[in-house]
């Protein structure tokens, strides 16, 4: 039996939000939508089977961090990361770039080495070059990969970004080369430039020279406002392909996503919806809780009593409060679940949406809550 190709389809618009389906031989991806984070090849607090009941259709795993725990070969010797961790749905990795500039001790980038870092972890010196980061992620056997880019904090500073920007698409020409050819699996671009527009432009249209079968928006989530967000992502809406996905990395909350899905965006990852469940912070319809306030210690409702998977509505908030105030495991996995169904939920919504004409109907209704 042949695999199935990575395609596209855009099935229908509502003003710029799209509707529409990635087809990968491991299964169709409806968009928009959001993926759970496997950072280091586990959804935090959550068993495979069911972050998929959630409605779960792709999850993300990380470069950076596989590369350094387990390494590569231990992955490559099941088979790759879907036979390592139990996983039927495609997944998709980042490069680590983001990781190398938020986590990783006394970076250096070279634009022709790559970049030079010692692991978080016990300090180990490693070189990730653009190259490396692509045979990495073949390695492991993820369905989309990332090209390595540099991920710069925030800044003004025009001429620093100028640079970093220029380095991304140098490495992105070199990922594409080391990528090849295989009509299996996707490599996305990633389009740099910070807040600056000129940037941002003359980074996509480079992209788009180069040729990838997806573009993702980096450098944003990390310290900028909403506005600056929305305001660079309603530059580039002008100047993204029409025919292939459009993800915005990293990002973000419920309302980040109503806004971005409005400018066009298709793809989401997040940490938020597991981290904020690990805290005792519960998304919810009518907006997020904090179960370990007193004020839940006599609330014998449910989270949501609409929600029945996992009989999520069978516990109740005091009993949330009570598992969260004792340091109890089970709360961070029932937030962490109620969480994950909560983002399900909105994606699938918001499909549904732009399919009858009505998203923003719906954008107007949930944007300023959620």
């Amino acid at each position: 039996m042949s695999l199935k190709k990575f395609s596209f389809n855009v099935i229908k618009k509502d003003g710029y939000a799209r509707l529409g389906q990635i087809q990968t031989h491991r299964g169709n991806i409806d968009t928009p939508v959001f993926m759970p984070v496997g950072t280091q090849a586990t959804i935090k607090g959550a068993f495979i089977n069911d972050i998929i009941k959630t409605g779960a259709q792709i999850i993300l795993s990380n470069t950076y961090h596989l590369m350094i725990r387990p390494g590569l070969e231990r992955v490559k010797s099941q088979g790759g990361l879907h036979n390592f961790m139990n996983c039927s749905l495609p997944i998709l990795t980042d490069s680590g770039g983001f990781q190398v500039m938020s986590l990783s001790k006394l970076n250096k980038i070279d634009r022709e080495i790559g970049a030079i870092f010692n692991s978080h972890i016990d300090g180990k010196k490693f070189i990730l070059s653009p190259e490396e980061s692509i045979k990495i992620q073949l390695g492991l056997n993820s369905d989309i990969i990332m090209v390595m880019d540099e991920c710069p904090k925030k800044t003004n500073d025009y001429k620093f970004i100028k640079n970093s920007m220029d380095i991304s698409m140098h490495w992105a020409e070199r990922s594409k080369k080391r990528f090849g050819s295989n009509p299996h699996k996707a490599l996305f671009g990633i389009v740099q430039g910070g807040l600056f527009d000129d940037l941002r432009i003359k980074s996509i249209q480079s992209l788009k020279e180069i040729g990838f079968d997806g573009f993702a928006v980096g450098g944003l989530a990390v310290g900028e406002t909403q506005i600056e967000m929305f305001n660079v992502l309603d530059v580039l809406k002008e100047f993204m392909p029409e025919n292939k996905p459009r993800y915005l990395m990293g990002v973000g909350t419920p309302s980040d996503i109503l806004g971005a899905v409005k400018r066009g965006v298709d793809m989401f990852d997040c940490v938020l919806p597991t981290r904020s469940g690990r805290n005792g912070l519960a998304f919810t319809w009518k907006g997020k809780i904090n179960i370990r306030n007193s004020e839940y210690k006599s609330d014998n409702n449910p989270i949501d009593e609409n929600v029945t998977k996992f009989d999520l509505n069978k516990y109740s908030k005091n009993y949330l409060n009570h598992l969260f105030n004792t340091n109890e495991m089970l709360g961070s996995m029932l937030l962490t679940l109620n969480n994950i169904n909560f983002y399900q939920e909105l994606m699938s919504q918001i499909r549904k949406h732009i399919k009858n004409g009505t998203f923003d109907d719906f954008y107007n209704k949930y944007s300023g809550i959620l």
